[in-house]
């Protein structure tokens, strides 16, 4: 399976820089001040970059919100119980949380994907897919959280998941998580990753208060002593494999997809971050084909957004993942390519250029 990866970052190239002037020459072209649409012409030039100096397309639009469950939660590090996974899962497929509500507003496809959950497989639903790599994870706090050959199997699923989508013409892929207790298996990949320190780094992810927090720091530290070496050899395969998620290892693995199909992947929030982050320190090229949809209220968001030299799309106080903002920000990457494609320039509109 680690060749089949291999193969997979092996055509992932940074977009064509080259092609930037026509696409910027056409944007400053329409009948605006040059760059007074800000934001939006940035993404409008990313996706025509993106999709090789074509007029961008930003539909259809599809958010793959994936599932699974944590050994850490033995380590007090949620509030809540770890069969909510499964619960908010039936939830999701029968329309009624958050990500349905928003995807149907934006306009956008919603799949449920079962990479890791604890328990049987999921009756067949529609928009369910039914991939599950293993019973969760092991606790990341005393072991590595998953065998190699399983983050291997995560990573690649969320590669075939981007590879559904591109048969179907999707052009921007969306992020989404669902596993109680993930966003500590999430900081400890940023701390890893990135070399920040867990004070730093770790929230309250469902809303634990200052001793859970403090409960929850140490068990990261606990977790990134138990796999120092792993840390200090540096390699990100193996990094993920010791303290993520098979959630997080199949999102990173749609990143990577989502750059060799060149699609753009709309990242949501702190977990599926961690899982872009995984993505990035695979293949560097994945930063020119991802956007982060917001700023996560979980307050070590802003700490590893700076180390990736990103800057989120929005900021709503967002912290309930899912794929919920990036449904929203989705709605944006729209207006951005109707900008670029239906907007008139000066000369066919009849208006004066500026001196």
């Amino acid at each position: 399976m680690r060749a089949k990866l291999d193969a997979v970052l092996s055509t992932i190239s940074p977009v064509d820089q080259s092609l930037a002037p026509a696409g910027q020459a056409h944007l400053d072209n329409l009948t605006k001040p040059q760059g007074s649409l800000g934001r939006l012409e940035e993404l409008a030039l990313q996706l025509y970059l993106i999709q090789g100096g074509k007029p961008p397309k930003a539909d259809p639009a599809r958010v793959y919100t994936v599932a699974g469950d944590h050994g850490v939660v033995a380590e007090g590090v949620s509030l809540y119980p770890q069969e909510v996974t499964r619960q908010m899962v039936l939830n999701f497929l029968n329309g009624g949380a958050g990500i349905n509500v928003l995807a149907k507003t934006a306009g956008v496809e919603l799949f449920v994907v079962d990479a890791g959950c604890l328990g049987p497989d999921f009756e067949a639903h529609p928009n369910l897919i039914r991939a599950k790599v293993a019973e969760g994870t092991a606790n990341l706090a005393k072991v590595p959280a998953m065998t190699r050959e399983q983050c291997l199997k995560a990573l690649l699923l969320g590669v075939e998941l981007a590879d559904r989508a591109l048969a179907d013409g999707v052009q921007v892929l969306g992020t989404g998580d669902m596993g109680i207790g993930n966003t500590t298996p999430s900081t400890a990949l940023y701390c890893a990753y990135l070399g920040l320190d867990p004070a730093d780094m770790t929230g309250p992810g469902t809303g634990l208060d200052k001793t859970g927090v403090s409960r929850k720091t140490q068990v990261i530290r606990e977790a990134l002593k138990t796999h120092a070496a792993v840390v200090a050899g540096g390699d990100a395969l193996d990094i993920l494999t010791a303290l993520g998620g098979l959630e997080i290892a199949c999102l990173a693995g749609l990143v990577l997809g989502g750059a060799k199909n060149r699609q753009l992947v709309c990242v949501d929030g702190f977990i599926s971050t961690a899982a872009c982050v995984a993505a990035w320190k695979l293949c560097p090229a994945t930063a020119d084909y991802t956007v982060l949809s917001h700023a996560s209220a979980e307050p070590g968001h802003k700490y590893a957004v700076e180390q990736m030299g990103k800057k989120p799309l929005l900021d709503l106080g967002f912290r309930l993942g899912e794929g919920t903002g990036a449904a929203v920000a989705m709605f944006l990457l729209r207006c951005a390519s109707a900008m670029y494609n239906d907007m008139a320039s000066f000369a066919s509109a009849g208006v004066s250029t500026a001196d």
